[in-house]
């Protein structure tokens, strides 16, 4: 009786050991797969922040005005887009009127008019705030032409640049693929070795990414940037200081108008460290949210 109970004792025990061991690689797994969801989350949010802020260089370097330059540079003639537009966004998107004071000092060079290469250093100083955001340092564009003639390009590089509290590193290069005589633009953008940093933390993230935006609305005034809605397309990677790695290859064309500071819609196909997510911008709605989509799970983002 007594050598029973021992072994229905040992037996007991083995199997609450097994029970507890399997139970504790399903907390495992299961702590591991929302690791993995949270680490895309993360991600999403990484890309949404780098998308923003070269968006905006884009604009500066497109949206230079003649008045401004002494001559055309950008892509408007004499309407401004980013730091040289009137309009700026308040914090849901929408746009106001209200005069945006130039706090930065511009310089041309060399000021002769139709002389190409002409480098622009569009100047923020020690800090000032412009269009709803404070700036420091030096954006440098090289213009090899006029930029609304096809085959023109625009590289941008920075000098001790930040916005707000991110500093800003890399190359922005816009080439412009436009058939010569067509109505329909069509740009190519590529950022290289690209490095946004929080000052605030030291936190990093690198990004390259190339592609093409083509003009879908607003062809019939080029010359007026404020109804104009671009489909881009094409792949980003990036990383940041956390460890995360990732690419993103467009699903469907992301949408961008000029009258909203996000992207408003499209889809992107996201992997992070060998997991996979769904970044869906929207439905054409101005608003800073989007969704990501990690194991038939969705979750909601908000765009910065």
């Amino acid at each position: 009786m007594l050598l029973s109970k021992k072994i229905f004792l040992i037996t007991g025990l083995a199997v609450f050991s097994l029970l507890t061991m399997d139970s504790c690689k399903k907390d495992q797994s299961a702590n591991s797969v929302n690791a993995g969801s949270q680490s895309i989350v993360d991600a999403s949010g990484d890309e949404s922040t780098l998308e923003s802020t070269f968006n905006d260089v884009y604009d500066n370097a497109a949206g230079i005005d003649s008045a401004t330059a002494g001559e055309s540079l950008g892509m408007y003639g004499n309407n401004g887009a980013g730091v040289f537009g009137a309009a700026a966004f308040n914090s849901v998107g929408e746009m106001t009127n209200a005069p945006q004071t130039r706090c930065f000092t511009l310089t041309i060079i060399p000021q002769q008019r139709g002389v190409f290469p002409k480098t622009v250093t569009i100047d923020f100083g020690a800090g000032c705030e412009h269009n709803g955001h404070t700036r420091m340092g030096k954006i440098i564009t090289v213009y090899s032409g006029p930029l609304f003639i096809p085959g023109s390009q625009a590289v941008t590089t920075f000098e001790g640049y930040a916005i707000d509290s991110f500093t800003v590193e890399g190359k922005h290069t816009i080439t412009n693929l436009t058939d010569t005589g067509a109505n329909q633009r069509s740009v190519r953008v590529v950022v290289e070795n690209a490095k946004v940093t929080n000052t605030a933390n030291g936190n990093w993230r690198t990004w390259n990414s190339d592609r093409t935006r083509t003009q879908v609305e607003g062809n019939g005034t080029p010359l007026y940037p404020l109804d104009d809605v671009y489909n881009i397309t094409g792949d980003r990677s990036g990383s940041n200081s956390q460890g995360r790695t990732w690419s993103g290859q467009t699903v469907e064309p992301l949408v961008r108008k000029s009258v909203c500071p996000w992207l408003v819609k499209g889809i992107v196909n996201l992997t992070v460290n060998g997991r996979s997510g769904v970044l869906d911008y929207g439905d054409g709605t101005c608003d800073n949210q989007a969704t990501i989509t990690v194991n038939a799970v969705p979750k909601t983002i908000t765009l910065h």
